[in-house]
């Protein structure tokens, strides 16, 4: 049976279930648990090492991240920020691609 093709920009990204949202002034913080077993989390996790990572957005980044509402596609969430990205060639590919990193880290979800 032959697979169908999706265009990544026809898919809804979603943050997966673990991933919490912070704010720094700003700009956004992504925060999960260093393990997401409780086991882990009490054994292996070092005593001056927090239990939770933060990942800190930049400027683009941040602007992309706070469009993922689990409704919009990626292709309008590229649409949205079309004037954030007024200055650069292709921004349609750097949102995708952000979010394709995004997906392959496990931070979000794509569905169709």
């Amino acid at each position: 049976m032959k697979k169908e093709k999706i265009n990544f920009f026809d898919l809804v990204p979603v943050v997966s279930e673990y991933i919490t949202t912070e704010k720094e002034g700003e700009l956004s913080i992504i925060a999960f648990p260093r393990f997401r077993s409780r086991f882990m989390q009490k054994y292996f996790v070092l005593k001056n090492k927090s239990s939770v990572i933060r990942i800190h957005l930049e400027e683009h980044g941040t602007a992309v991240w706070d469009l993922i509402d689990g409704k919009r596609t990626v292709k309008e969430i590229a649409e949205l920020l079309k004037e954030h990205f007024s200055s650069k060639d292709n921004y349609e590919y750097s949102v995708a691609l952000f979010l394709q990193q995004l997906q392959r880290q496990g931070f979000i979800n794509c569905k169709n």
